[in-house]
């Protein structure tokens, strides 16, 4: 008896979790994203964020990014959306498939160099890449790196989970204190 009753409350619980997880995710959300960037010169860490039913009906879909903010190690300057030299049309965000075929996201982001803005230096992160190069001079040299994606996870699946599991462990004390008092 009691093994079916635990099972019975194992099923029940994973089922509330797994419901608020999907119900979340089969809707269009804001997705968050944070990333960094690494390359021999400097490094950096930022967010985006973007609504996913804005992808567009492309053979490759973009869409365009909500929120941005990007700053160098060591740089007090943030960057934002409206520092890409195409805004508003541009940062934009669109699926990519690395090298060992995990699909995930990229973004495309060209701004300048905001620590000294007579410098003609700019940046572009296009997926996994990133360049840093000379607006002005056509023999400067290019500096490249790499950007790496973590997807932020909302926060509503993962209190719809602890609820699941805190309302799981409260019935399961229910039940044994009722078998305490049945015996």
């Amino acid at each position: 008896m009691k093994l079916v009753s635990q099972l019975v409350l194992t099923a029940a619980t994973l089922t509330l979790v797994f419901a608020t997880v999907e119900a979340k995710s089969a809707s269009a959300a804001i997705i968050n994203y944070a990333f960094t960037v690494d390359s021999p010169v400097t490094k950096g860490n930022g967010f985006f964020s973007f609504d996913d039913s804005t992808f567009s009906n492309e053979d490759k879909p973009v869409a365009t990014i909500k929120s941005l903010s990007f700053q160098f190690d060591g740089d007090s300057n943030v960057y934002t959306e409206k520092d890409d030299i195409k805004y508003p049309n541009f940062p934009l965000v669109f699926p990519t498939t690395s090298l060992t075929g995990k699909t995930s996201l990229g973004l495309d982001y060209l701004f300048n160099d905001k620590s000294n803005p007579s410098s003609s230096i700019s940046y572009e992160i296009i997926g996994e890449d990133l360049t840093i190069f000379s607006r002005t001079s056509p023999d400067a040299k290019l500096i490249s790196g790499r950007v790496l994606y973590t997807q932020v996870p909302e926060p509503t699946p993962l209190v719809g989970a602890l609820f699941a599991c805190t309302l799981g462990w409260m019935m399961k004390k229910k039940v044994t204190s009722m078998k305490k008092v049945i015996f």
